[in-house]
């Protein structure tokens, strides 16, 4: 069973030094492990609004940058989309998992994502002793998309047009691998352009699982407001492979906002991820469990 963590742990001060000595040695093989690597981070959530997570969420980034890891960061900003957009009278409507987007609220999540919620982020980051930059798609040509179209639950062959809702037509990575090798921390905003120019709204989870993809990335984790995969009876599902997951959706388990994400996790696995893990992001220092702890956290995804 997992070892579910919670607000009431001890907090550093508290911990004896050698007991924070032993702590630190048991991250020692990981740290050698992922040398070089990079990690995929989605942040998104509840880690994105509560200020205590919030700092959590940038300190952790920032070590796993000083072990020598290369963490790039695909951002959400849901709640924040919906709240500025019923500052201005208007209500999100979502079909499948995805916010349909008029021209009205396109505007707003180019402002939200690519200014207000990116911005925080890098400030955060860097007000802790790392250094980020904020990408969009537009910057170095990074995501090119086009419009999506979803297929029609209730009439065969037909498909739903959500406004300007994108799909990823091609990622060019160079500008993410520059600020890498220049020692940045990448903050990804899910929005794409097409060749004409046009912004496209792109899920923050298929950003992510493509971007982990095309940069040949060790992990994709995937910070939510839930422990991981649950089952029907609301157990925590560990390990899941393909075959298991194709039989979440078929029974509706996986479902609404999950789609996306589980969707873009197990392509990320099948395309050469070596590994991808839901966490939860409502836990302090979670990134850090997941990835330099033997604590088996949350799921983790298998292409077979």
């Amino acid at each position: 069973m997992t070892k579910q963590l919670t607000k009431q742990s001890p907090s550093i001060s508290e911990i004896p030094p050698l007991l924070k000595a032993e702590i630190l040695a048991e991250a020692l093989p990981y740290i050698r492990a992922y040398h070089g690597k990079t990690i995929v981070i989605k942040y998104g959530g509840n880690a994105m609004v509560e200020e205590r997570l919030k700092e959590s969420f940038a300190r952790d980034v920032i070590l796993l940058k000083l072990v020598g890891m290369n963490p790039v960061v695909v951002h959400g900003g849901g709640p924040q989309i919906d709240e500025a957009l019923k500052k201005i009278g208007k209500a999100g409507t979502f079909i499948q998992g995805m916010r349909v987007t008029d021209e009205e609220t396109m505007e707003v999540v180019e402002w939200v994502l690519g200014g207000e919620v990116q911005q925080d982020i890098v400030m955060l980051i860097n007000h802790f002793g790392g250094q980020a930059v904020g990408l969009t798609g537009k910057d170095g040509g990074l995501i090119r998309a086009k419009k999506m179209l979803v297929a029609d639950q209730n009439k065969t062959g037909a498909t739903i047009d959500l406004g300007f809702v994108g799909e990823i037509d091609a990622i060019n990575p160079a500008v993410v691998k520059a600020l890498q090798d220049d020692a940045f921390i990448p903050v990804i905003s899910p929005i794409g352009f097409s060749e004409e120019g046009q912004a496209y709204n792109i899920n923050a989870d298929l950003v992510a699982g493509k971007m982990a993809e095309i940069l040949h990335a060790e992990k994709l984790v995937m910070m939510t407001n839930i422990p991981g995969v649950m089952d029907k009876s609301g157990t925590l599902l560990t390990d899941l492979t393909a075959r298991e997951i194709e039989g979440l959706f078929a029974d509706g388990t996986i479902s609404g906002g999950m789609l996306p994400k589980i969707s873009s996790a197990l392509d990320a696995a099948k395309s050469g991820v070596n590994s991808v893990h839901i966490i939860d992001g409502r836990i302090e220092h979670s990134l850090l469990l997941e990835i330099l702890t033997e604590q088996a956290f949350g799921t983790m995804i298998r292409s077979r």
